[in-house]
């Protein structure tokens, strides 16, 4: 790829990377800088959010790359979470892109050290039978992040202890999608709690659903008992 190609497709990047960061707000998930946003470049590289600056304000040059080996370029710092975004981007090579947000319901949650049991189907959109909560530790630390990727073993999400939540996604829209479904489960989940007489779905059931889930949302998904009959609709009887 020449230089000039280069520096378009990372524009694009840093752009797109804004742009998310900026749905957190949207959407509810976060609350002024206190969320942070990562996206792939290559195989050893990352754009990350930058740290303390208000996502309105930010431009695509603010946007620091960083390497996984520690370096960072760009004007602006990293986001002090960026070990975090590291580790994982160099554990789990599926993933494209890592939201970490403080939604109200989740971060609820994981105050009070729960995590998201099976009390509902939808929990399996984050990989497994349950969404875990990992153990506290300062935010920006080593120890958060090896607490982190413990709690995503074979998972997309987690809630972080009296801290956060963590979504991968293999691009940034999959990452804020999830986040933003792991807060809806979390506001349903502290509601039936509320209302009590909680009940949760068996093991069997959710290894059932979770393995459905691999295919969900496919165009390709097989289905015995469904056929295609074409894009043309048929004549009106």
């Amino acid at each position: 790829m020449s230089t000039a190609l280069s520096g378009e497709a990372d524009a694009a990047q840093r752009r797109a990377l804004i742009g998310a960061c900026r749905d957190l707000q949207r959407l509810g998930l976060t609350h002024g800088t206190s969320g942070n946003v990562s996206v792939r470049r290559d195989a050893t590289s990352f754009f990350v959010s930058p740290t303390g600056l208000p996502y309105e304000s930010l431009e695509p040059q603010d946007i620091p790359l960083l390497t996984l080996d520690g370096l960072w370029y760009g004007r602006r710092r990293p986001s002090s979470e960026w070990r975090f975004h590291r580790d994982i981007l160099a554990a789990r090579p599926e993933a494209g892109a890592i939201v970490h947000a403080h939604p109200r319901h989740a971060t609820a949650l994981a105050c009070t050290g729960r995590g998201i049991p099976a009390f509902h189907y939808m929990v399996a959109v984050a990989g497994g039978v349950d969404i875990r909560c990992a153990p506290y530790h300062t935010f920006g630390s080593q120890a958060l992040s090896d607490a982190a990727l413990a709690a995503l073993t074979d998972r997309r999400a987690c809630l972080l202890a009296h801290h956060g939540i963590i979504a991968l996604g293999a691009d940034l829209q999959g990452a804020l999608n999830l986040a933003a479904e792991v807060e809806n489960l979390a506001a349903q989940y502290a509601t039936a709690l509320a209302i009590g007489g909680l009940e949760v779905l068996g093991e069997a059931e959710m290894r059932r659903v979770v393995e459905k889930f691999r295919t969900y949302g496919r165009q390709d998904a097989a289905d015995a008992d469904l056929t295609h009959g074409g894009q043309s609709l048929p004549p009106v009887r």
